[in-house]
């Protein structure tokens, strides 16, 4: 229910199916990681405490994000560094996925919704290079 999906040991993204409901708290990221993602399901009556963050200085060399589907169903293509296809994942309303390294392109199969996180602020085409992926009919989707 927690997928990883890698290119020669590097991780490019972990994907959260919507079937995972553990209890308690799950941290799935490693620490090296600029992004933590972790799930949580507590029981009714649980407290967390209130509290602050404190500020620690962090160094962000990459960006990391997580997209949530709220609604519909996409294809997620994997490529490496280089820009070369690996494979491609179907995600459903539900599904998390947190993409780490490489390279990923979309295409939307239902309409979608989805909510994004990352490190930000935005720096406009500074902040990713566009290349030309694959089409639909080159997908080499794994089944998860």
């Amino acid at each position: 229910m927690i997928e990883q999906i890698t290119y020669h040991n590097q991780l490019l993204a972990l994907i959260i199916s919507r079937n995972f409901n553990e209890p308690g708290i799950h941290f799935l990221t490693p620490g090296q990681l600029s992004q933590q993602l972790a799930y949580m399901r507590h029981q009714v009556g649980k407290v967390i405490l209130p509290h602050v963050h404190n500020p620690v200085p962090r160094e962000v060399e990459y960006t990391q994000e997580v997209l949530v589907i709220k609604k519909g169903k996409l294809r997620v293509d994997f490529y490496n560094n280089e820009q070369q296809y690996l494979e491609s994942s179907i995600l459903e309303s539900g599904d998390v996925i947190l993409l780490v390294t490489g390279g990923h392109g979309f295409e939307i199969i239902e309409e979608t919704e989805m909510i994004e996180v990352k490190q930000g602020p935005y720096v406009g085409e500074l902040d990713k290079t566009r290349f030309t992926g694959i089409s639909a009919a080159q997908a080499k989707i794994v089944l998860r």
